[in-house]
């Protein structure tokens, strides 16, 4: 390699005047990172407080109270958002304001009380009537509580589940599949007027607001998931029972004497 100082004038020159200008680079790009805004926070994972009674639940059991429990308040969400666009709904019940409204619906679902306007219905039976197009009475709080009540049902009748509690598969399933159906006949079905039965998801030039779909959309992953979560349990324990069995006979030890 030519030593510095037997490289042309220019060339040795050029390499002089790079390398000073990396600093300058280094400075520029530190000064750039700096400038660039912290990301924006989203909030933090939040669990519930531990309680004595986790100590009489399996983690499936665990699983199973925290899905139901963000299912519910996922629909106490949808609520709100529906009466804020239908607010004609809620002033059809005894609640003085939107806010009542919802408290009096959550009340109802959470102590497993009757909702007055489906007449006693219950899970399929009560949506079925919540979205018929003749149905006069408030119907976003008859249809989030049908659409509760078909999803507690599916879980045997319970929000919190223990040891001594078991889950059908194929029942969160249909349960899924039930939102499902009820969400497509929200969107499409008209009343006698040819309006919509709900103000709900809206897409428009100006506007594009798609947050009753993906609420609606977690609740029913949540249900799948936990679905394929008891099937998957049963199937495990098929499967270590057959390999106890097996292992008992090959994983042994041998004599060595």
């Amino acid at each position: 390699m030519t030593p510095l100082g037997r490289q042309h004038p220019q060339a040795a020159a050029a390499l002089v005047s790079r390398r000073a200008a990396l600093p300058l680079l280094a400075t520029s790009l530190l000064a750039a990172c700096s400038t660039t805004p912290a990301p924006t926070p989203r909030g933090k994972v939040k669990g519930p407080q531990a309680t004595g009674q986790e100590l009489l639940q399996s983690d499936i059991n665990r699983v199973a109270t925290i899905a139901m429990r963000e299912n519910l308040d996922a629909l106490y969400r949808l609520a709100d958002k529906l009466y804020r666009r239908n607010p004609a709904e809620w002033r059809k019940g005894n609640a003085p304001n939107r806010t009542e409204a919802v408290n009096l619906l959550r009340s109802c679902v959470e102590q497993r009380f009757g909702w007055p306007p489906l007449q006693e219905r219950r899970d399929i039976d009560a949506l079925a009537l919540a979205l018929s197009p003749e149905f006069a009475d408030d119907r976003v709080g008859s249809f989030i509580y049908a659409v509760a009540d078909t999803m507690i049902v599916a879980h045997g009748d319970r929000t919190q589940f223990f040891l001594i509690d078991s889950l059908d598969a194929q029942h969160l399933y249909n349960a899924a599949r039930n939102v499902e159906v009820a969400i497509w006949i929200l969107a499409q079905r008209r009343n006698a007027l040819g309006r919509p039965l709900l103000l709900a998801d809206e897409i428009n030039p100006a506007e594009r607001n798609l947050s009753y779909e993906r609420e609606f959309g977690k609740i029913i992953a949540r249900l799948d998931l936990l679905a394929q979560v008891m099937t998957e349990k049963y199937r495990r324990a098929v499967i270590s029972y057959v390999q106890t069995l097996v292992g008992g006979q090959l994983l042994q030890f041998l004599p060595v004497r």
